[in-house]
């Protein structure tokens, strides 16, 4: 009688315990959402106290091509400051490239200004690395010196409408996890 109990018991839960676990089959579980965490203080980006306009400039490109910072209006702009010889820039630009083509058709305009090099070594660096993202030559640095560029890498990040989101000098890798996501969140706001 004991095992008659049992293997009425084992008839009944067996299959539960299938329709539970198949549950897992065909139902997607729900993920948790991901924890808001400070990407810029993660990435040791330094926020403006009050919302100010990134000032304007027009530079060419190597292929001759005059762009200002105001045609870039609408973009999220990752602005960086280089030169060929800087060891940190070198390494830090594939990184960029990746992040460029990674957000390019979503809106982020990454654009490198070059302080006062010869046209022929830019080309040749960028040559070397591959990179795809805008180039800009500032020939006389006066571009550079009103933006500070004492000390690079330098960057500034630009929102949709023009304002200064953040400054960092130095390295870094903006392929990481959280700098895709800083990128992500600047590129989902509303302007």
């Amino acid at each position: 009688m004991r095992t008659h109990g049992w293997l009425f018991l084992s008839a009944i839960l067996c299959p539960l315990a299938f329709v539970n676990s198949a549950e897992g089959f065909f139902h997607k579980k729900k993920e948790k959402p991901p924890v808001s965490e400070d990407y810029y203080k993660k990435l040791g980006i330094e926020r403006p106290e009050k919302k100010i306009l990134g000032p304007d400039f027009t530079l060419e490109d190597l292929s001759g091509k005059r762009i200002s910072l105001k045609s870039l209006r609408g973009k999220v702009v990752f602005l960086n400051f280089w030169a060929t010889w800087c060891i940190p820039c070198r390494e830090e630009m594939p990184t960029m490239e990746k992040l460029h083509k990674e957000f390019k058709n979503r809106g982020l305009e990454v654009v490198a200004v070059n302080i006062k090099e010869d046209k022929k070594d830019v080309r040749k660096f960028v040559e070397e690395l591959g990179l795809t993202f805008t180039i800009l030559l500032d020939k006389s640095g006066n571009t550079s010196e009103e933006y500070g560029a004492w000390s690079i890498p330098l960057s500034y990040f630009i929102n949709r409408n023009g304002e200064f989101v953040g400054k960092v000098n130095g390295y870094r890798k903006w392929d990481s996890q959280e700098a895709r996501a800083l990128f992500l969140g600047l590129l989902n706001e509303k302007p």
